[in-house]
């Protein structure tokens, strides 16, 4: 069955005809340089308290957290992975009489809110001022996609915009909620904390996944975060796995009102985060070597794969700000995933889990220059 997460290399495998270590994982947007030195050297320090349940409070990540974004501990709630809070936002966004999803969307995004049965309102997202919308023309017969004049497809430069107007009457009813991600996922688009702003005071309750946020640098990123305690409808998730390349322990936390996360914390069960995930996390938020390191590398490494990937017949990557890049591809993006497992070992990210962009675009991960230089030569040779 075609995975609708990338990452899932035993199903890469089985098609390359190959162990999975042996598949170049372009599919999940992984930072490639860690996992850092010292969540290694945290966890092997903390084997030793296995036999012990971790802390139900989670009372030192907390703080940890808290001295990051400045914040109290009461305002931060760690999960088992962000996916994990995000069910309880769904939830909270069930409660609601709908839901407006910006869309192309994330497929969690779906299963958090069908989970509850959540009135769902898709936004497709459009290029430029009051322009086209992201994969128009694709919501009928997702086997015949069209011309490109048809799809609206994205050209190199146009900005994205958030396709709802602020305090329009489009938006009844009012008791409504809100749910996207910034740096937007899969276009890699960076929306200005200014245009995300309005919609705090339109919508009962506004979601903001900022699963990517870390990868921009401090002076760069546009977190809503320094925003949370004026507005007890915002919710943010944050993700710790994918900047320091430990999805493996699932770890990823929520910044909102304490009243909201008390009421998360009673649904949910004990023990969400493993002590080995909390070790590691405390260790890499003081980790700021690592985390220089990796806001030195990504800028010019993105804008190189973006560069040699434009010049492929046939492609056209989307500029972005996260540590991937969306492209889209004359040839169906499926076929050319098979002939990169088959005769390559390498795994990019189709996009059939998004009906809007089927199968149209791809996604590839921002890995290091070796790396990228062996996907862009097996796309030469499989696309001319």
């Amino acid at each position: 069955m075609q995975p609708v997460h990338g990452g899932n290399l035993a199903w890469a495998a089985a098609i390359a005809g190959c162990d999975s270590e042996a598949i170049l994982d372009f599919s999940a947007s992984i930072n490639p340089l860690g996992p850092p030195q010292s969540a290694i050297a945290a966890i092997q320090s903390a084997i030793s308290q296995l036999s012990s349940y971790p802390d139900p409070n989670y009372s030192e990540l907390r703080t940890a957290l808290a001295q990051v974004h400045q914040l109290s501990p009461e305002w931060i709630l760690p999960g088992n992975g962000s996916a994990d809070l995000l069910t309880w936002a769904g939830w909270d966004l069930s409660e609601l009489a709908a839901t407006y999803l910006v869309t192309p969307a994330f497929g969690d995004y779906w299963r958090a809110l069908k989970a509850f049965g959540a009135k769902v309102v898709e936004c497709p997202l459009r290029a430029g001022v009051g322009s086209r919308e992201l994969g128009a023309g694709d919501k009928g017969d997702k086997g015949d996609k069209g011309d490109k004049g048809d799809k609206g497809d994205m050209e190199a430069g146009e900005q994205f915009t958030i396709p709802l107007t602020p305090h329009s009457s489009l938006l009844a009813p009012p008791n409504s909620g809100l749910l996207l991600n910034n740096p937007h996922n899969p276009t890699g688009w960076l929306w200005r904390r200014e245009e995300i702003l309005p919609y705090l005071e339109q919508f009962a309750l506004v979601v903001v996944d900022e699963a990517f946020m870390d990868f921009l640098p401090p002076a760069a990123e546009q977190s809503l975060i320094p925003l949370v305690q004026k507005y007890p409808n915002l919710v943010i998730l944050r993700s710790l796995t994918k900047f320091y390349s430990l999805p493996g322990l699932r770890l990823g936390y929520a910044i909102a009102h304490p009243e909201r996360l008390n009421c998360w914390l009673a649904r949910r069960d004990p023990w969400a985060v493993n002590t080995l995930a909390v070790a590691a996390a405390i260790a890499v938020l003081q980790d700021s070597q690592f985390q220089q390191q990796t806001w030195a590398w990504l800028p010019p490494t993105r804008s190189r794969l973006e560069q040699e990937l434009s010049q492929i017949p046939g492609l056209q990557p989307l500029p972005g700000a996260a540590n991937f890049l969306l492209v889209e591809s004359e040839r169906p993006s499926s076929k050319l995933q098979q002939q990169l497992l088959k005769h390559e070992r390498i795994l990019i990210r189709d996009c059939l889990s998004f009906p809007e962009l089927g199968d149209r675009y791809f996604r590839v991960a921002v890995r290091s220059t070796t790396e990228n230089e062996r996907l862009i030569k097996a796309l030469w040779q499989i696309t001319t």
